[in-house]
């Protein structure tokens, strides 16, 4: 049975044999919510890729203790794929996080597209970028990923054209694209950045935009999908191609 997962701030002086101590949230969720048992065996990492193996030595209301019985340090998996998702309305952001998380994104970018029907500002963008984080926290613990995803602040047009200049591969998902995404040849490393329209599509001058600075548009196939759902199938078809998943 796969370990349950645990995340702490720092896991830079655990050794083996070491005691770690877990505080906070993280903590009464294990112990109130999961009924943590001193002696049950677990996982904690610090979401930058060490992963530390171990039992459980006491637990209290809000704090547990693990005694360490072996670290793993892993690297960051490649190529580094980021999803460049424009803000759609409702709780679809969140789904579109937790999935792309699930499948191994290392970083989500929400944005506000000229079409996009929310409109994050102030208190409202700082609490929804803050919600996606949370999902994406959560949603790498459930993965068992040892590289937790990211999720930046709000974007611009321009910091998007920029993130497509410098990556290795830029695609942009739209309908309207006649080169198909299976024609593409993905990168074994480096970075990949797969931007994804709202509701309401792209504009013209966001796909030329973003193809002057390098991007291919493609589209996936004579279906529409959802804008939760298409970076999802758009970076699993890419994934799919790589030796992360097998290629």
């Amino acid at each position: 049975m796969t370990l349950p997962v645990h995340w702490v701030p720092s896991l830079v002086e655990a050794a083996a044999g070491s005691t770690v101590e877990v505080t906070g949230d993280e903590a009464h969720h294990a112990v109130a919510v999961r009924r943590l048992r001193v002696g049950e065996s677990l996982m904690l990492t610090d979401g930058l890729g060490r992963v530390a193996t171990g039992l459980v030595a006491s637990t209290g209301k809000r704090a547990f203790e693990v005694t360490v019985a072996s670290l793993v340090d892993t690297p960051l998996a490649e190529p580094v794929v980021t999803v460049v998702q424009a803000i759609p309305k409702g709780n679809r952001g969140e789904l579109a996080v937790e999935l792309l998380t699930e499948i191994g994104v290392a970083r989500v970018v929400p944005w506000a597209a000229s079409r996009s029907v929310a409109v994050w500002t102030g208190e409202r963008a700082a609490k929804s970028v803050e919600r996606w984080r949370s999902t994406a926290r959560e949603a790498s613990k459930q993965a068992r990923r040892p590289w937790f995803a990211g999720v930046d602040g709000v974007a611009t047009t321009a910091h998007v054209e920029a993130l497509v200049a410098a990556a290795d591969l830029a695609v942009v998902l739209h309908e309207d694209a006649t080169a198909p995404l299976a024609g593409l040849r993905v990168p074994a490393v480096g970075s990949v950045v797969v931007v994804v329209g709202p509701e309401g599509g792209l504009s013209d001058d966001e796909v030329a935009t973003f193809e002057a600075a390098g991007a291919h548009a493609v589209r996936l196939g004579a279906e529409v999908l959802r804008t939760s759902t298409a970076g999802v199938a758009a970076v699993a078809a890419l994934l799919s191609r790589t030796s992360r998943w097998g290629g």
